[in-house]
């Protein structure tokens, strides 16, 4: 075959016998014939000879699809959060993971979290007016069905278990997870049925059994995942917290009816009033004052009279710990109305059953 000889024919080839090979003399007599053999790329690419200069400001600083500075995720990969570099804008931008720009350089992915941290500020955003609100509701529902009985707390019950365990982990950035919550909110009500069957003087041992049992679960379904071992250790401690969050809420199915009744209302109170526009320290201290009050109000209705306002303030200590707990990290707006709802319920129940029982 000599040089000037045309190439067999293939299917799908059938242009090359008359044109030849692009690196022949004949491909180069029309200026545009080379052109139809170079890839054209259809989606958008990077002009890097005409993107100006980016400062080091801005390759920190997460960026929308639009270019604006938009959402960030949250620091365990992807929570979403406040749109725009400082924490005062209003608003969410949904829970995409927002990084900085491409650079020709490379670009460290920072997300909001972290540079809120490199620039000094705090990475921890409230919940809010509103999550508070549905946290008032759920437990005034406690509260009232406690008075009724175990069968009627159990239905608001199941519902705080449930959003426990997606917002637990929707707030540590693993979305979705529907193995991993199914498993929790699976725990939860295995320590549910377990706690009616043997009573409610037989509470910790039903609920401390369930959790064992729980984690052995969680454990043994782990090692069996084909993940990077990081990522298998990091989905355990998840499940693992998940699971237990959900299985403690339970500890309101097993309290006293009169203290969950008061210690429910008093989490309301304290929840509300944690999302008044004061300082931190004040809030914290109206918080708690006005969960003192609201177990002595209530208190008074079930026959715990001023007992009641040890209660509160016990069960609101909890409450605001979970509160806080929700607030970190640049949480979303689905992470306040799940974990910003449910946590601040989930944490008091151990406070609540302890203290009812010592307060008798």
């Amino acid at each position: 075959m000599t040089d000037q000889q045309p190439y067999q024919q293939y299917p799908g080839y059938e242009g090359y016998d008359q044109q030849g090979w692009p690196g022949q003399q004949q491909g180069y007599d029309d200026p545009q014939a080379d052109l139809q053999y170079t890839q054209q790329w259809q989606g958008q690419t990077w002009e890097t000879s005409v993107q100006p200069p980016i400062s080091s400001a801005e390759q920190m600083a997460p960026q929308g699809y639009d270019g604006g500075y938009a959402a960030p995720g949250a620091a365990h990969g992807g929570g979403g959060g406040l749109p725009g570099a400082a924490q005062g804008d209003e608003g969410f931008n949904g829970d995409a993971p927002g990084y900085g720009p491409a650079t020709l350089a490379g670009n460290s992915r920072i997300t909001d979290a972290q540079r809120a941290r490199l620039e000094g500020r705090s990475p921890v955003i409230e919940p809010g007016m509103q999550p508070a609100a549905l946290t008032a509701v759920l437990g005034l529902l406690l509260s009232g069905a406690a008075a009724v009985g175990s069968y009627a707390l159990l239905v608001p019950l199941v519902v705080l278990q449930a959003v426990t365990a997606a917002g637990w982990f929707r707030l540590n950035g693993m979305w979705p997870a529907r193995q991993g919550i199914a498993l929790a909110f699976l725990g939860a009500l295995v320590s549910d049925v377990a706690l009616l069957v043997a009573g409610r003087e037989h509470a910790p041992a039903a609920i401390l059994g369930t959790l064992g049992v729980w984690v052995l679960l969680c454990l043994v379904l782990q090692l069996r995942s084909h993940a990077d071992p990081d990522e298998r250790m990091y989905g355990l401690m998840a499940t693992v917290a998940s699971a237990a969050l959900a299985i403690v809420a339970t500890g309101h199915l097993g309290a006293d009816p009169d203290a969950v009744t008061v210690g429910a209302a008093a989490v309301a109170v304290a929840v509300l009033a944690r999302a008044l526009p004061l300082p931190t320290p004040a809030s914290v201290v109206v918080s708690l004052l006005a969960a003192a009050g609201a177990g002595i109000a209530v208190g008074g209705t079930t026959g715990m009279g001023a007992r009641g306002a040890l209660l509160g303030a016990g069960a609101a200590v909890c409450a605001l710990i979970g509160h806080r707990v929700a607030s970190y990290d640049y949480p979303s707006r689905f992470v306040h109305f799940t974990a910003g709802v449910a946590l601040p319920l989930a944490a008091a129940a151990p406070a609540v059953y302890v203290l009812g029982r010592a307060l008798g």
